[in-house]
């Protein structure tokens, strides 16, 4: 069966929490009778996600609340 984890990307500082948030990919690793097939990535998460979405106004698309905006694009 194929293992499934979430893995940190990077953690920067988000205006929007007011605090440093973990950006997060859940990873897929290839059950073992098929060793040769590489990772995949599933999804992508922020650590903040949740209470931003409890905040009652639109915060990005990590939190999955607002996907025409990606704050952290803009530090790149």
């Amino acid at each position: 069966m194929a293992e499934r984890t979430w893995k940190e990307i990077k953690v920067r500082y988000c205006k929007h929490a007011g605090c440093n948030v973990a950006l997060e990919a859940e990873v897929i690793y290839p059950a073992d009778h098929l060793p040769d097939q590489p990772p995949h990535v599933g999804s992508h998460r922020c650590s903040h996600g949740g209470i931003c979405m409890r905040m009652g106004e639109a915060a990005c698309i990590w939190a999955g609340t607002n996907p025409a905006y990606d704050p952290f694009q803009e530090l790149e």
